[in-house]
């Protein structure tokens, strides 16, 4: 009996381990779940809009679309979140072309038509910068507003630090992902997180104009991460979107009307 015991505990552990194993190993799969789109592809969002490829590290390349007036107010750099791809995404450009405003999405890697797979949160902070890089440039002494949406919050937020944007935008943003883990993933050991996507930890240290947009009704990330983030950065405008939840702040009048404020 004692025997029976001991190589049943043994398997439990083992069986313990691989699974941790897969976590640690696999968890991009827990937290991305990128759209791919066919090389061939072809947007239409209209004659204004270009389609980019900006060239990565490790030889990968992002899909991005840029929405370009012929004399922009300024740029909206933005950030979209862990799920689809350009395809559903940029089917915000007529609100942005309407204000005047440039709009610059890129897919994240292994996204719609970029190459490769997000690896590292490093790499992603970095493919990030790239992007930044390869547009912001034209935008010298006009506004550029920078969004984050849901997964995006936590990049947004440490590119500004970075570039000191004249706006920061975060929809639906998150603390950092360890409180996501122990919201969603309660049993599993923080300790297994590569990805800490600490927003927290760069609104601290953000001193510029800041909105935080969430709806009331958000089950994915609680409304609860917004108000906490405000406490860290005070200077920020706090909208709480009544009967919003996590997918559809877009469809309602209060979150435009917020949108619209930051883009004069």
């Amino acid at each position: 009996m004692t025997a029976w015991l001991l190589r049943m505990g043994l398997g439990l552990a083992l069986l313990l381990l691989a699974a941790l194993t897969w976590v640690w190993l696999r968890q991009e799969r827990l937290l991305f779940f990128p759209e791919p789109l066919p090389a061939e592809h072809r947007f239409d969002f209209g004659a204004d809009v270009q389609e980019l490829q900006i060239p990565v590290s490790g030889g990968a390349v992002l899909s991005a679309l840029h929405l370009r007036h012929a004399e922009p107010k300024g740029l909206v750099f933005y950030l979209h979140g862990n799920g689809g791809n350009l395809q559903s995404w940029f089917a915000t450009a007529d609100f942005y072309r309407r204000a005047g405003y440039d709009l610059f999405m890129l897919d994240y890697r292994g996204y719609g038509k970029s190459s490769g797979r997000i690896e590292s949160e490093a790499q992603l902070r970095a493919d990030v910068r790239a992007a930044w890089d390869a547009v912001a440039p034209r935008y010298a002494g006009k506004r550029r507003v920078i969004i984050g949406r849901s997964l995006g919050t936590g990049p947004a937020a440490e590119l500004a630090l970075q570039v000191q944007p004249e706006q920061l935008v975060l929809v639906s943003p998150y603390l950092r992902m360890v409180a996501l883990m122990r919201q969603h993933f309660p049993l599993l050991p923080t300790w297994l997180l590569r990805y800490p996507l600490d927003t927290a930890a760069s609104l601290r240290r953000w001193q510029g104009p800041l909105l935080l947009l969430h709806g009331e009704r958000d089950e994915l990330i609680p409304a609860e991460h917004s108000k906490q983030l405000q406490q860290l950065a005070p200077q920020g405008r706090l909208v709480l979107i009544p009967g919003a939840g996590h997918n559809d702040l877009q469809l309602h009048e209060p979150y435009l009307q917020a949108i619209k404020q930051v883009l004069p």
